[in-house]
C-alpha cells in the first residue's frame, strides 16, 4: 500500500519506494474485461460479420481489431453476458443453428436480442484472445434448473443431456468455466425481479450449494452492492459460512461462496472531482474486506477455509446522463478521465491484497477505451493508462511513502472527503519477477506541475525509462485520425528530482 504525509505549501514533496518490502502479490485478474449484450459491445463491437470492409473480420464473425486489442492489454478475464442483461437472459436461446435462434425482448436496455452471439462463440472469442471467461448467472427470470444445466453444458464430462448438447453443437471437451457469478445488482431497483437482501441471501447459498455439488471446482461470486452499504454487510453475514455438510460431511475446506462483487462508477463535471473520485472505491475496498473478517468472525468460518475476496466486476469513468445506457452509453474520455482510470487502477494496486478481480466495464463500444467504427478502431484517452497498467503494473504491490500537498476542496461523492485523503500526487508502486521496480504517480493538479525527491531508486545501468501521458487542457479527448493522448517514452538519468507535469500520468520504471 501507499501511505501519505500531507505538506504545507513550498515544503519539498518526496516519494519513497522500498523494493525489499513486498506487501502483497497482484492478482493479474484485476485487469479483466467485461462484454455485455448492451449497445454496440457485442453486435458491432466483438462480432461484426455484416461488415463490409471484410478485412476486419476473421472467419468467425469476430472483430480483428478488437481481438489484437485485448491481447495487447493481456487480458486474464472476460465477463459475460452481462449486466443487467443478464436478468432475462435465457441461455438455451443462444445455442446451436444460429438460424433457427429465437429473436427476444430485451428489457434492460429496451432493445431486441437475436441471440446470433451466444455461449459457443463467446467460448470461441475468449480461446482466440486467450482469455479465461466469467459466466453470470440468471437471477431475475431464470431458474435454478436453467443454472445448472448451463453449469452442465459448459464444464461436464458425462454422458448427460446438456453435456451432449454441447457435443452435439460441435464442441467435445468441457469448457472449464471457473468464475460464475450468483446474479448481478439483483439490489437495484432497474433490475428485472429486483429482491431484498434477505431474498437474495437465501436464494445465493441454496443455488451455491447446487452448483458447487455438480462441479465443486468453481469459483462462486456473491452479488455485492458498493462494499460499503447495508446489502453488502447482509448477504455477506448470511453467506460467508462454513457448512460441514454443503458439499460432503468431513470436508471442512469447503467454501460455497469464494468472492464478493462490488460496483462503482465515479465521475464529476469537475475535472478534479472527477480525478480524485476512485479514491472512494478505496475506502469501499477496505469496507467490504473488513465486513468479510466480520463475516467469517461471527460464523467461525475455520482458517482452513480460504479466506473471501473482492470482485470489482464493475467499474470505471461513467456519467449515464452524459452517456445514457438505453442508448448505447458511449462515452467520448477526456484527459481527465485517463487521469481517473489510472487514479482507479492504482486503487487496485494498492488494494492487491484484497482484489482477487477486477473488470473494466466494458471492453468495446460501451463506455470504453476502444470505439469500433466500420473503418477501424479509436483508442480513446483512458487506453493508455489501462495499456501501462496492464503491461507492467503486476507482480507484487510494495511499501511506499508519498509527501505532498493535497486537494482539499469538495469531493464526489461528498462523503469521500472526511474519509480519504486526496493526495494531488496518487502513487502506487510493484515490483515484477524479473527485478523490475515500476511506480505510477498520477499528478491530478490542473496547472502545477511538482519537482519531487524519489528516494529508493537503485537502477542497474543508473537508467530509469519513463512512460508519461499528459496534454494541456483537461477536456482532450482523441478522435479518429487525430489520437492526441497517447504515450510518450523517454529516459531518465535518475540524476536530482524529477518533475511530474500537471495534468499528467508518469511511470518510471528501473532495474534493481
Amino acid at each position: 500500500m501507499t501511505t501519505f504525509t500531507q505538506l504545507s505549501s513550498g515544503q519539498r514533496p518526496k516519494i519513497s519506494i522500498h523494493p525489499d518490502r513486498k506487501l502483497s502479490k497482484i492478482n493479474d485478474n484485476i485487469y479483466g474485461g467485461f462484454t455485455e449484450h448492451m449497445g454496440r459491445c457485442i453486435y458491432g463491437g466483438l462480432y461484426d460479420p455484416e461488415n463490409a470492409n471484410k478485412n476486419l473480420i476473421d472467419e468467425n464473425g469476430f472483430r480483428k481489431d478488437v481481438i489484437e486489442a485485448m491481447k495487447e492489454l493481456n487480458v486474464p478475464v472476460v465477463r459475460y453476458p452481462g449486466g443487467n442483461f443478464v436478468a432475462t437472459y435465457h441461455w438455451l436461446d443462444g445455442v446451436g443453428p444460429q438460424e433457427k435462434r429465437p429473436r427476444r425482448p430485451e428489457l434492460a436496455w429496451l432493445g431486441v436480442e437475436s441471440n446470433q452471439f451466444g455461449t459457443d462463440e463467446f467460448m470461441k472469442w475468449c480461446e482466440i484472445v486467450g482469455t479465461e471467461p466469467y459466466l453470470a448467472l440468471n437471477f431475475g427470470t431464470g431458474t435454478l434448473d436453467e443454472a445448472l444445466a448451463w453449469l452442465e453444458y459448459c464444464n461436464s464430462t458425462q454422458d448427460t443431456e446438456y453435456a451432449n448438447l454441447r457435443r452435439k453443437n460441435g464442441r467435445e471437451e468441457p469448457y472449464n468455466v471457473k468464475y460464475w457469478a450468483l446474479g448481478n445488482e439483483c439490489w437495484g431497483p432497474w433490475q428485472v425481479e429486483q429482491m431484498t437482501k434477505e431474498d437474495y441471501a437465501k436464494k445465493a447459498y441454496q443455488w451455491a450449494k447446487a452448483l458447487k455439488l455438480l462441479d465443486p471446482s468453481i469459483t462462486l461470486i456473491l452479488c455485492g452492492e458498493t462494499g460499503h452499504s447495508t446489502w453488502d454487510f447482509y448477504t455477506l453475514k448470511e453467506c460467508v459460512r462454513w457448512d460441514q455438510h454443503a458439499l460432503g460431511a468431513g470436508n471442512i475446506t469447503a467454501s460455497l461462496i469464494d468472492m464478493h462483487s462490488i460496483h462503482i462508477y465515479t465521475a464529476s463535471d469537475d475535472p478534479v472531482k472527477n480525478s480524485v473520485a476512485p479514491r472512494s472505491a478505496e475506502r469501499a475496498i477496505e469496507i467490504c474486506s473488513g465486513l468479510i473478517d466480520l463475516a467469517r468472525i461471527e460464523n467461525n468460518v475455520p482458517a482452513s477455509v480460504p479466506r473471501q475476496t473482492i470482485c470489482f466486476d464493475e467499474w470505471n469513468v461513467w456519467d449515464p446522463q452524459r452517456a445514457p445506457g438505453d442508448q448505447g452509453a458511449e462515452e467520448r474520455y477526456t484527459l481527465s478521465d485517463a487521469l481517473a482510470v489510472a487514479v482507479w487502477l492504482n486503487v487496485f494496486i494498492r488494494q492487491s491484497k484484497y482484489v482477487g478481480m477486477a473488470n473494466i466495464a466494458q471492453s468495446v463500444n460501451v463506455i470504453s477505451p476502444l470505439m469500433t467504427s466500420k473503418d477501424g478502431l479509436l483508442k480513446q484517452t483512458t487506453w493508455s493508462p489501462l495499456l501501462l497498467f496492464s503491461k507492467y503494473m503486476r507482480g507484487w504491490t510494495i511499501a511506499t511513502h508519498v509527501s505532498c500537498e493535497s486537494y482539499e476542496g469538495e469531493t464526489d461523492p461528498k462523503w469521500l472527503r472526511a474519509a480519504m485523503d486526496t493526495p494531488w500526487l496518487d502513487v502506487s508502486a510493484t515490483l515484477n519477477e524479473g527485478g523490475w521496480v515500476s511506480v505510477v504517480v498520477v499528478n491530478v493538479h490542473l496547472r502545477e506541475s511538482f519537482g519531487v525527491e524519489m528516494q529508493g531508486l537503485s537502477s542497474r545501468n543508473g537508467t530509469v525509462k519513463v512512460y508519461t501521458v499528459a496534454g494541456k487542457e483537461w477536456d482532450t479527448v482523441n478522435t479518429a485520425g487525430k489520437e492526441t493522448i497517447g504515450i510518450e517514452e523517454g529516459e531518465w538519468d535518475a540524476q536530482g528530482e524529477y518533475t511530474f507535469p500537471s495534468l499528467s500520468i508518469t511511470m518510471l520504471r528501473w532495474q534493481l
